[in-house]
């Protein structure tokens, strides 16, 4: 009887402590796998081409948007965000000042639209910082979660303590320990959706 349950402890024991790396797992499928639903996938591609052009893939997007809400247009933070994008009402109406025939933010087609927008803006911001190519995309997301100048400010601290390599603030890698935890998850989630090799 005791090695019974000295047996089935021990198995109880090992489904606890695997069930979270099984959790885990099953939310870091690729953005294309079929777990994730495809409702909204003309959004994504329609808003990447009109704001970044036909050479951006937008999966990049789609990731982003499961790494906010899980693809949940019902989805609000405590904070107030909204949606699939999981956009703030207030940077929503700075959007609206910018464009024009942006319905409600609770509408799927325009939460996504005006996300990608606003990362597209952040992009350009990016840009003239001479972030390269290859770098910008997480300094975009980054900044689209922690804002702008949070961002600025992790490369200030990095600047402040390797004031022998100036580069290295180019470099998300370099950058984002100097961030917060939530938005270095947050870029490795989203580089773990895209299959991409995580900082």
């Amino acid at each position: 009887m005791r090695l019974l349950l000295r047996h089935k402890f021990n198995v109880l024991w090992l489904i606890l402590i695997l069930l979270p790396a099984f959790v885990l797992a099953a939310s870091h499928k690729h953005v294309k796998h079929k777990h994730w639903t495809k409702k909204y996938d003309r959004h994504f591609k329609k808003n990447t081409k009109h704001y970044f052009g036909p050479g951006v893939d937008w999966h990049w997007f789609k990731a982003q948007g499961i790494a906010e809400s899980g693809l949940n247009p019902e989805a609000k933070s405590k904070a107030g965000a909204v949606g699939i994008m999981q956009i703030m009402p207030s940077t929503y109406q700075d959007i609206l000042k910018k464009t024009s025939g942006f319905g409600k933010i609770e509408d799927p087609r325009w939460n996504i639209a005006a996300a990608i927008y606003y990362n597209r803006q952040l992009y350009k911001r990016w840009k003239k910082k001479n972030i390269a190519v290859d770098e910008r995309m997480n300094f975009t997301f980054a900044s689209y979660n922690a804002g702008f100048g949070r961002v600025l400010k992790a490369r200030k601290k990095l600047r402040e303590q390797n004031k022998k390599q100036p580069e290295a603030v180019k470099q998300w890698a370099k950058v984002s320990p100097f961030t917060p935890p939530e938005t270095r998850h947050y870029i490795r989630r989203i580089d773990k959706l895209m299959q991409v090799k995580a900082n």
